[in-house]
């Protein structure tokens, strides 16, 4: 008896160390496109993503570390028909789910409720898409025919250089950057958080900031125009809004006036919107500084 009970003892311990991974259809369209599979059994999206919460929450309860995949019912189709799987079984999903677990759009659970982790999800999975159409713009880039170097890397590094630029000149405060660049089949937009306390170096997030590198590189790449604001925020004092315009690879501040009216005008409309209060609109400043190895 004592030997059983030991082994189960063992086993709900690695239970809680075998991380698991839960493949959440966020969409209800892409939702359903699954209840075409009979062995599908749910038929009511929101009764669904209630499941799926009282799942995470009871994983979360035994000690296990879950993460959720985003389940995107057209890469699952193409999966199985790569694999040869039939995919109106249990076992080709869950083995679709592990794949995700590798490298798909993917948050971990951490007690957050399901409303507030599906939109975490979906916003996952546009930034991994953004990431992935901007490298495959550097990756197209080529070679330049002048001097014969990889214009991708080089536009990488250049982009790499501007944004170590524009955090050291920014200073300290809570900095929230934007670059946005027109693509042929979308816009790119990807978003950096950053922090810095005194003269202490800059805190970030390593993968947001190559995310961030990447679109800013791919617009540099490609000559394409495209646009750069900066909002920073530090206790008791109104946030500071600054923006560039990237021109033939180069970032160039926008004035005074030009930041706010491109915070004051709607970009649908063309119509002006009313100052947003506490804050003030400044001119870009310098980051654009010649690249020493040229």
């Amino acid at each position: 008896m004592a030997h059983t009970q030991h082994i189960r003892a063992v086993r709900r311990t690695l239970r809680r160390e075998m991380p698991g991974t839960v493949g959440l259809i966020a969409d209800a369209h892409d939702f359903t496109a699954m209840t075409r599979y009979r062995s599908f059994v749910f038929d009511d999206h929101t009764l669904y993503l209630r499941q799926v919460e009282g799942l995470l929450r009871s994983l979360s309860a035994q000690g296990a570390h879950t993460t959720v995949a985003l389940f995107d019912p057209d890469e699952f189709t193409a999966f199985c028909t790569t694999q040869g799987l039939d995919p109106d079984t249990p076992a080709s999903r869950t083995r679709f789910t592990a794949e995700l677990a590798a490298g798909g759009a993917c948050v971990a659970y951490a007690g957050q409720p399901i409303d507030s982790l599906v939109p975490q999800l979906i916003n996952k999975a546009v930034r991994k898409a953004t990431w992935e159409y901007a490298t495959l713009l550097l990756a197209e880039a080529g070679d330049c025919a002048e001097c014969g170097q990889d214009i991708g890397r080089d536009a990488f590094d250049r982009a790499s250089r501007l944004l170590l630029n524009l955090l050291e000149a920014a200073g300290p405060g809570t900095h929230h950057l934007v670059c946005s660049i027109p693509a042929q089949k979308e816009q790119l937009i990807a978003v950096l958080h950053a922090e810095r306390t005194g003269s202490d170096p800059v805190r970030l997030d390593e993968a947001d900031a190559a995310e961030f590198v990447t679109v800013l590189a791919a617009g540099i790449a490609r000559d394409s125009a495209g646009g750069l604001v900066l909002r920073t925020a530090e206790p008791d004092s109104p946030d500071r809004l600054h923006g560039w315009r990237l021109r033939q690879g180069h970032l160039d501040p926008l004035t005074e006036g030009e930041v706010f009216s491109a915070y004051c005008t709607d970009a649908e409309t063309g119509e002006p919107l009313a100052p947003e209060p506490g804050v003030e609109y400044r001119p870009g400043f310098p980051v654009d500084h010649p690249d020493p190895h040229h």
